[in-house]
């Protein structure tokens, strides 16, 4: 659990680096990795290249040595003479923080000269050599002092006889290692120099790479509350143009968004100013007595009930908006939702005595089943009242390889040219309707907004026969949806 808590509170922490941290981050810790893994390896490298270095005077030590041998006859035989003292190797030294040690042993492996305490070699000559010579180097301890030793075969021959003698010479290893030390530390000087100018580097990029970010956040955090204008993109780096650009996006529809509500605010405050101000005017005349009770309440219900459907249909071109807002619709087959809108207003078109037919198919498309209702519901309500008694209604549902076409078809006036246009206008109706007992003018604007909104299109046609309008075709075109749409 501590573990788990610990990781936590890591991630935390790590979600909330800035980008230059994040940057700093991401390419020192990776440099110092580096520079550690290559210290270690330089460091081994720097030893071997001062043992490479002080090896060659190891042997030419020895080789010294060797100059000074000679072969004495002896009691058991030919014996190795040497004449080294110790101020024949100074000359080697490098300086007074390292020691040589010596020792000369005999052809038998007796000891000749130099240090009795040296343990003999007994090791072997390796097979190959970089040197012309019987040398062997090896690290061993000597006096609790770690040590660096070369051993020399050295032939040696005389009168007396001849033979082969072993020469040791032994080096303490403190100039080895300072050495080491010496190249290491330069070396990491500069390799902190580097991480020092890549830092800088870093930070000096990041300021310059993130200025565009700091002027679009200046710019945003001192804008007015309502100033949804575009961010300007000139100097932005290209992988920030993409949110820029969604910003930008996302402010556009906030901004239509926004006007929507102005605008919805604006004409409800205004529409509804009317039947309430009418309202009161009928209570007032009801209180006086001007009209008989029954009428007086019928005329507030007919106010009332206008009332209601204007509110009703606004709240419905602000529900078509939001839904806007929502993003792809489901898919929803139109066929049932036309039969179901036809049969709740089959009573309306019964009063006015229509011969109302109704021909649909399966047709799915990709919409809210609310949307689509609203849509029927809206057309067809204004196909009933326009046309006239004992006309004619037609509802067809239709469908190709590629969309759905739904066609209402009424026996009214139709409408004038100069009309057409300005009836998708919010509270726009025509000359006959211009009472207050007529329409709030709202449903052929909710019906635009829905097809809109699914991608659609619809049209109002006169449909002429004989150079004379014999009623008004209200077509809806949308796509098709096929089965793999969700």
């Amino acid at each position: 659990m501590r573990a788990h808590g610990l990781r936590a509170r890591l991630r935390h922490r790590l979600a909330h680096l800035s980008l230059r941290a994040e940057l700093l981050a991401g390419i020192l810790l990776p440099v110092a990795l580096l520079i550690v893994i290559n210290t270690v390896s330089l460091y081994r490298e720097a030893l071997d290249s001062a043992d490479i270095a002080y090896d060659r005077t190891l042997l030419a030590s020895a080789k010294a040595i060797g100059e000074r041998l000679e072969v004495r006859p002896g009691e058991a035989g030919p014996q190795v003479g040497a004449d080294v003292p110790y101020s024949a190797l100074e000359a080697f030294e490098a300086d007074n923080r390292s020691r040589i040690f010596f020792r000369v042993s005999g052809f038998a492996g007796e000891m000749v000269s130099g240090f009795e305490d040296l343990p003999p070699w007994r090791g072997r000559i390796p097979q190959r050599s970089v040197y012309a010579a019987l040398v062997d180097f090896q690290d061993a301890e000597y006096r609790g002092l770690p040590v660096r030793m070369a051993v020399l075969l050295q032939p040696v021959a005389g009168p007396a006889g001849h033979g082969i003698a072993t020469i040791q010479v032994a080096e303490t290893l403190e100039l080895r290692h300072t050495l080491a030390r010496h190249i290491l530390i330069d070396t990491l000087w500069r390799q902190a120099a580097l991480v020092a100018v890549i830092a800088l580097v870093v930070v000096w990029v990041v300021q310059r790479a993130t200025r565009p970010v700091r002027r679009l956040s200046h710019e945003l955090a001192h804008r007015a509350d309502d100033d949804l204008t575009p961010l300007r993109a000139d100097d932005a780096p290209r992988e920030l143009r993409p949110l820029v650009e969604a910003t930008n996006a996302m402010m556009d529809r906030s901004a239509r968004l926004l006007e929507h509500q102005k605008r919805f605010v604006r004409d409800a405050s205004h529409q509804l100013r009317t039947p309430l101000a009418v309202l009161k005017v009928q209570v007032q005349s009801a209180r006086r007595g001007d009209l008989d009770g029954a009428s007086a309440l019928a005329e507030i219900e007919h106010t009332v009930d206008r009332a209601t459907e204007l509110a009703n249909q606004m709240l419905a071109l602000a529900k078509v908006e939001q839904l806007r807002q929502q993003g792809q619709p489901p898919r929803t087959d139109w066929e049932p939702v036309v039969r179901e809108v036809a049969l709740d207003l089959a009573a309306l078109a019964a009063e006015r005595d229509l011969d109302f037919s109704l021909e649909t198919v399966p047709a799915p498309v990709a919409g809210h089943e609310w949307a689509l209702r609203e849509l029927v519901r809206n057309l067809l309500h204004n196909a009933i009242k326009c046309s006239a008694p004992g006309g004619v209604l037609a509802v067809s549902l239709h469908r190709d390889a590629r969309h759905v076409v739904l066609t209402i078809a009424d026996s009214g006036p139709g409408i004038a040219e100069d009309l057409r246009e300005r009836l998708f206008q919010p509270f726009a109706t025509a000359p006959a309707q211009a009472d207050l007992r007529s329409g709030s003018g709202l449903g052929l604007t909710i019906c635009r907004d829905i097809v809109l909104s699914l991608g659609g299109t619809l049209a109002l046609d006169n449909r002429i026969a004989r150079s004379r309008v014999t009623g008004l075709d209200a077509r809806v075109q949308l796509a098709l949806a096929g089965p793999d749409h969700e």
